[in-house]
């Protein structure tokens, strides 16, 4: 299962899996968009707004239903971005981030994770905006609350352990998805930030698939509670 499969990084590992032998379920917010992911991978298409418990709840009970047997992979690419500067952002908009990219989180591991074999495998998503604190192009809100996914991810790893599921998390840096097409409209700041990397670009979407994928896998065996950071050199900056 790919939630926030729709579009963005989510989209291109759905693609990936589909090449790589997997049955997938392209969970999103936007079900028209995941049904055309799906069409074009022959997946099934969920609606899920992941800040709902009742709707994540019911998503997982329902491809269940639709694929049978237990679920083997879980990756979570879903979340907002806020580029509200500091002294402007409002409770609000704090908690919206943290609902959607924390308790988002939190509830779709712990649903899979009761839908789980040993052997079972869950990616998390972050950013290095949650190893830096921001700077890039989203601010406090969204680097707060993919700090939190960091910890999150290695609870979760420590909980899950015994039950053989192993929890793993991706850090990307900037990557061209939707999501940047705002901030990225102003050149000079993607001068910037691209020139903040050890390779002067961002990643495609592909490219940050390729590591979750990886993490999905029987050939990361041996990985449990890290982080793998993609972001082409930026945090050696």
């Amino acid at each position: 299962m790919v939630v926030g499969g729709a579009s963005g990084i989510g989209r291109a590992l759905c693609e990936l899996l589909c090449k790589d032998g997997y049955r997938v379920a392209v969970a999103d917010r936007d079900k028209q968009r995941a049904e055309e992911v799906a069409h074009h991978i022959d997946g099934h298409a969920f609606e899920v707004d992941v800040a709902d418990e009742a709707s994540v709840i019911t998503l997982f009970d329902r491809a269940l239903e639709t694929f049978g047997g237990t679920l083997d992979a879980l990756a979570i690419p879903a979340g907002i971005a806020d580029t509200t500067p500091f002294m402007e952002l409002t409770a609000e908009t704090f908690r919206r981030l943290n609902e959607v990219n924390v308790v988002g989180t939190f509830l779709c591991v712990r649903e899979a994770a009761k839908r789980m074999r040993p052997g079972g495998r869950i990616v998390t998503v972050a950013s290095v905006a949650g190893k830096r604190g921001g700077g890039l192009s989203g601010t406090a809100a969204y680097a707060a609350s993919k700090g939190a996914v960091l910890a999150l991810t290695r609870s979760a790893a420590r909980a899950l352990a015994p039950q053989g599921i192993a929890v793993n998390c991706v850090a990307p840096g900037p990557t061209l998805t939707p999501m940047l097409d705002e901030p990225f409209s102003n050149a000079e700041h993607r001068e910037r930030v691209e020139g903040m990397t050890l390779l002067g670009r961002s990643a495609e979407a592909a490219e940050i698939a390729e590591a979750i994928a990886w993490l999905l896998s029987s050939r990361s065996s041996y990985v449990a509670g890290e982080t793998l950071t993609v972001d082409g050199g930026l945090m050696l900056d």
